[in-house]
C-alpha cells in the first residue's frame, strides 16, 4: 500500500504541475515559439513523458525501499533450490571387473566408467552440480545422495568392492533406474541427469521406469569390448551394445559405447547448458524496479536538453 499511495500521490502532483505549466506555455507560446506559437510535433509529447518518467521513478525507488534486498553470493557457491543433479546408475556387477576395456584393452570396465566420469567431471562447473551414485546388482542400493566432494563419488566408481552387499544373483538394471527415478522425484523439474554405466543387461520388454519431470535427460555409457567376450562364470560376457541402446530409446535418452572413446563435447555441452540455463533467474519486481528507475530518470534528464535544442525551429534574433 505504500508504493501504491506514493505513485498515486506522485501522479496527481505531476498532473497538476503540468496543467499549470500548459497553461503558462499557451500564453508565451508567441514569445517562445515564434509567429506560429506552436512548437515542433514531438515536443507536444513533452507534458505526458515528465508525468510518465516521474510516475516510473517514484514506483521504482518506493519499491526499492521496500522489497527484499537482492543477495549476493561469492563465485562458485551456488544458491539453494538452483542446484543441478547427476545421478550415477553404476552397474557393479562381477561382469565390471573384467579387464578388457580401454583404448588398450586393458583396463576393467569399472576403472574405465571411472575414468569417463573423470573426463565429465573435468569439463563441468562443478560447483553448480550434487552428484549421487546407486550401486545396482541384483538390487539396487544408494551409496552416495546429493554429495559435493567429488573425491567421494571417485572413490565409489573407484575399486570399492560394492558387488559383496549383495547376494550372487543376475544383474537386474532396472532396479537402479526405479531407484534412481525414485530419488529425482522430489529435485526441481530439469534438474537431473542421469547416466547409467553398465556393460549390458537383459532388459524385460515391460517395466521399465518412466522418470520424474526432474530428470531433464537419460545417457547410457557402455563399457567392455562390444565384439570381442571373456568368460566369466561359465559364459561370454561381451558389451552388451545391443542391449544398452534399447534401454537408451526406452528411456528417451542417449547411448555412447565409452570403451574407447570419452564422452563427445556435444553430450557434455547439454548438460552444462542446461545446469547455466537453470542458473538464470526470473525478473521478480525488483529489477522491474531498477529497469523503470533507470528509465525514467534518464527520460527527466535528457528531456530539458531536446526541448531546448530540438523543440522548436524558431530561434529568435539578427543573423
Amino acid at each position: 500500500m505504500v508504493v501504491e499511495g506514493i505513485t498515486l500521490f506522485t501522479f496527481a502532483m505531476m498532473l497538476i504541475a503540468e496543467v499549470v505549466h500548459f497553461r503558462r506555455c499557451a500564453r508565451l507560446a508567441p514569445l517562445a515559439f515564434g509567429p506560429s506559437a506552436s512548437p515542433r510535433p514531438w515536443a507536444k509529447l513533452a507534458p505526458g513523458i515528465r508525468l510518465l518518467s516521474a510516475v516510473a521513478v517514484a514506483w521504482g525507488v518506493s519499491t526499492l525501499l521496500v522489497v527484499q534486498p537482492k543477495s549476493f553470493r561469492p563465485e562458485g557457491e551456488v544458491q539453494p533450490g538452483k542446484e543441478q543433479h547427476l545421478l550415477i546408475v553404476l552397474d557393479v556387477s562381477p561382469s565390471m571387473r573384467l579387464e578388457d576395456a580401454g583404448p588398450t584393452g586393458k583396463q576393467s570396465r569399472k576403472e574405465r566408467g571411472r575414468d569417463l566420469m573423470r573426463s565429465l567431471f573435468e569439463r563441468l562447473t562443478t560447483e553448480q552440480y550434487r552428484v549421487s551414485a546407486i550401486a545396482v546388482y541384483n538390487g539396487a542400493k544408494p551409496v552416495v545422495v546429493d554429495s559435493k566432494d567429488l573425491n567421494v563419488i571417485d572413490g565409489v566408481l573407484g575399486d570399492l568392492p560394492l558387488f559383496q552387499a549383495f547376494e550372487s544373483g543376475k544383474t537386474r538394471l532396472l532396479d537402479g533406474l526405479r531407484e534412481a527415478a525414485e530419488i529425482a522425484k522430489p529435485w526441481n523439474p530439469g534438474s537431473a541427469t542421469v547416466i547409467l554405466l553398465s556393460d549390458g543387461d537383459t532388459v524385460p520388454p515391460q517395466g521399465m521406469p518412466s522418470m520424474p519431470a526432474s530428470v531433464a535427460s537419460v545417457l547410457v555409457v557402455g563399457v567392455g569390448d562390444p565384439s570381442q567376450g571373456s568368460f566369466i562364470d561359465g559364459r561370454q560376457s561381451k558389451q552388451d551394445t545391443f542391449m544398452l541402446r534399447q534401454i537408451a530409446t526406452r528411456l528417451r535418452g542417449a547411448y555412447h559405447d565409452g570403451n574407447k572413446r570419452h564422452l563427445p563435447s556435444e553430450l557434455v555441452a547439454g548438460i552444462a547448458l542446461r545446469g547455466v540455463q537453470n542458473q538464470k533467474e526470473p525478473w521478480t519486481r525488483r529489477e522491474y524496479a531498477l529497469m523503470a528507475t533507470a528509465i525514467g530518470s534518464f527520460l527527466l534528464a535528457v528531456l530539458p536538453w531536446l526541448l531546448e535544442h530540438f523543440g522548436t525551429t524558431y530561434r529568435p534574433g539578427v543573423r
